[in-house]
């Protein structure tokens, strides 16, 4: 099946798959197009990326998880990740809401809300399934710059269960709407 990959930080990937968080705040790379970053797949892989990790950006409790690439050149995808819900938040006040739901500072989520003088993020929420055996990759070229998506073309993976029952994944997709509200 052909797949395509988001690229997250490293620290919030491990979050996600490990059911920790289900949420993603998102603004988009310094190549992407005009527009910035669009949900363009509603499932993917995780690709996770140490590049522009930064831990002033992470809460407090999730600077331990930084860590340095542990096989530069190899990229360890680690789960399949389903959109549950998006929501393109166009205020900063709301944007700053979603602060307890995922790991980054509430000044990084404003510093991606006014990116680019264009003032929105998108808040994604997502139901991730840890691949039962990780699809391991050598980077390529193609992979490389600061973009979201990355085309991996025709790749095989067996995703198991989800790693947040769905009545708590419920839960957090009913949160994050009162927080937007």
């Amino acid at each position: 099946m052909t797949y395509s990959a988001l690229k997250e930080w490293d620290t919030q990937s491990r979050l996600l798959t490990a059911g920790s968080l289900s949420l993603l705040v998102r603004k988009g790379g310094i190549m992407e197009t005009h527009e910035g970053f669009e949900v363009e797949h509603r499932s993917f892989l995780l690709y996770p990326t140490f590049l522009h990790q930064n831990p002033a950006e992470l809460q407090p409790q999730y600077q331990s998880l930084l860590r340095d690439d542990p096989q530069p050149g190899v990229i360890g995808f680690p789960a399949l990740a389903e959109v549950v819900a998006v929501h393109r938040v166009e205020s900063l006040d709301r944007a700053l809401r979603l602060e307890p739901l995922q790991a980054l500072t509430g000044a990084a989520i404003g510093r991606r809300f006014h990116y680019r003088n264009r003032p929105w993020v998108h808040a994604l929420l997502l139901r991730v399934r840890p691949l039962v055996e990780p699809l391991v990759l050598p980077e390529s070229a193609g992979m490389l710059g600061c973009v979201s998506w990355v085309p991996l073309g025709d790749v095989t993976v067996r995703a198991g269960d989800p790693v947040v029952p769905e009545d708590v994944l419920e839960a957090r997709r009913l949160e994050l709407e009162q927080l937007l509200a």
